[in-house]
């Protein structure tokens, strides 16, 4: 009895580091450019052989292999018919010894009887969150299938359907919608650390061995090819400039940036950071315009007019009263809080509240609580009902909650029934991948600008096209705008980066008008992005 006590004992202890290394859930290091052997080891190369394993052994994994299957449809997009095949299922990502570590889900849509692959387009999509499923761009903006729903976005009730998608980037590029591990049907292989592929350069790198496994399998090293991110997926982007340059030598056409966010500085409303305030204001001026909470004389402006006087006001006057803080006399700051009311829609009372400093979460809640409404963050023109007018936040975001349901609902028959992929797993549209390391960037602002700048240094053919709605809280146009200024690009690079303005929210496209533009746009951009 003894004996057997002591051998529990020691069994039990043994187990102990391996419990606490996974309640930790240490992130890997990033890979970069390490030989094999330093590739970040998961919990199954780290966990000692099973009861009644022999000693020195692992645990055998089941085989992982690739899920793929091929169908053929038409669709009529821009006034043609186009003949494409829809490649759907999942890669398996390994490291540079082979080990399994990922199943990535994509969809891949190519242009069928294209004679020559060096002359066609290949484009990579996806969402962001981070944490997000790219359904979103996939059936809702750029694949040649889209859920219905009203004109302005709204969403309908079920039945839900897919129609052609009119505006979809198929008649210009072949596009191929990513799953980020941990979203979507992608997952990490059985054993693996989820937190190696959750953090801003894990996330990139495994991103990048993605893209080149597809462009070495299907032959695409000599395409042309594209990146579009939206939201969280422009940060994506501009890391993955530099990441598919110095590891692959992978040059990119194009990359077209929908709802940007490349310096989280500019997002943050903490203590102490004053460029929130002032990058939110034209985007909340923009919003009370929508809503006709403007004084008489700004209503009746066009919402250019009105955004280009609240850009002006804020890089100014309104600058310039944070800069000085509690030394701002007490003359012009009642001057500030007029002209902050006369932008925001706000009363005088609340702004002074304030401190002159209108966070985003508090305005959703307060631009419209006379009307016991609240407003949308990804698309301020939705309104949305709270259980009381008092409270400081909002319950939820009305402009997302409209639509989930009808994109959700079309998209898990559309997978099944129309791409006939199969799979019991839950398709998470927005998955667990918290905690998100922003590694390098500790004690600081995460901050991809400088990557995007050296790409384009290095290489000079790289183009940039932002796309940005009027209407959308989460990824402000000044905010990027106010970005792209501060890159330190060369003189003669500047003409490089473009903009377009939706009149719409942070899913431009699932406005009716806002997609029609935004397909022309991204079709011009591409065609212009290609040799000559």
């Amino acid at each position: 009895m003894h004996r057997k006590l002591v051998w529990l004992i020691v069994v039990v202890a043994l187990a102990l580091p391996v419990s606490v290394a996974l309640a930790q859930g240490e992130p890997a290091r990033p890979r970069g450019n390490r030989p094999p052997e330093e590739q970040p080891q998961g919990p199954a190369q780290q966990r000692p052989a099973g009861a009644g394993a022999e000693q020195g052994t692992q645990p055998r994994r089941p085989p992982v292999e690739d899920k793929l299957v091929q169908t053929k449809h038409t669709a009529r997009i821009a006034g043609q018919e186009i003949s494409y095949t829809a490649t759907t299922g999942t890669y398996v990502l390994k490291a540079d010894d082979g080990t399994p570590k990922a199943n990535v889900f994509f969809v891949a849509y190519t242009k069928d009887d294209v004679s020559d692959l060096s002359k066609r387009p290949v484009s990579f999509s996806y969402n962001g969150g981070p944490g997000s499923a790219s359904l979103w761009v996939h059936v809702g903006g750029f694949g040649p299938r889209r859920v219905v729903l009203n004109a302005d976005g709204s969403g309908v009730p079920a039945p839900y359907s897919m129609v052609d998608n009119e505006d979809s980037v198929l008649d210009a590029t072949d596009i191929v919608f990513i799953d980020a591990v941990s979203t979507g049907y992608s997952r990490p292989v059985a054993g693996e650390n989820p937190n190696q592929f959750h953090g801003l350069n894990e996330d990139a790198e495994w991103f990048g061995d993605f893209i080149r496994l597809y462009i070495t399998r299907n032959q695409r090293w000599e395409s042309p090819k594209f990146l579009i991110g939206e939201s969280y997926g422009t940060t994506r982007s501009a890391a993955l400039s530099g990441y598919l340059q110095q590891r692959y030598d992978m040059y990119l056409n194009g990359i077209v940036l929908v709802s940007a966010v490349l310096n989280f500085q500019t997002l943050n409303f903490a203590t102490g950071n004053e460029l929130p305030p002032i990058l939110f204001l034209p985007t909340y001026a923009a919003t009370a315009w929508y809503h006709k909470r403007l004084p008489a004389d700004l209503q009746q402006q066009s919402l250019e007019k009105v955004t280009q006087e609240a850009r002006h006001f804020a890089e100014t006057e309104y600058s310039q009263a944070l800069f000085l803080g509690d030394r701002l006399p007490t003359a012009e700051r009642q001057k500030i809080v007029q002209q902050l009311a006369r932008f925001t829609g706000l009363s005088p009372k609340y702004i002074e509240e304030t401190n002159l400093r209108i966070s985003a979460f508090r305005w959703f809640k307060e631009l419209e609580r006379d009307k016991r409404r609240t407003i949308g963050r990804l698309d301020s023109r939705f309104e949305g009902i709270d259980i009381d007018a008092a409270g400081e936040r909002y319950e939820f975001d009305p402009s997302e909650a409209s639509y989930a349901g009808a994109f959700v609902g079309a998209f898990m028959d559309y997978v099944r029934r129309e791409l006939k992929f199969d799979s019991d797993l839950t398709y998470f549209i927005s998955g667990n991948v918290r905690p998100w390391s922003y590694q390098p960037y500790e004690n600081s602002y995460a901050n991809v600008a400088e990557t995007l700048r050296s790409a384009m240094t290095r290489n000079q053919n790289l183009r940039v096209m932002v796309c940005e709605g009027y209407y959308d809280v989460a990824t402000p146009f000044y905010a990027i705008e106010y970005t792209v200024d501060h890159m330190s690009l060369d003189p003669s690079l500047k003409s490089h980066i473009g903009f377009e303005y939706y009149e719409a929210g942070h899913m431009m496209y699932i406005d009716v008008k806002a997609h029609n533009k935004l397909h022309k746009d991204i079709v011009n951009f591409i065609r212009s992005a290609m040799p000559r």
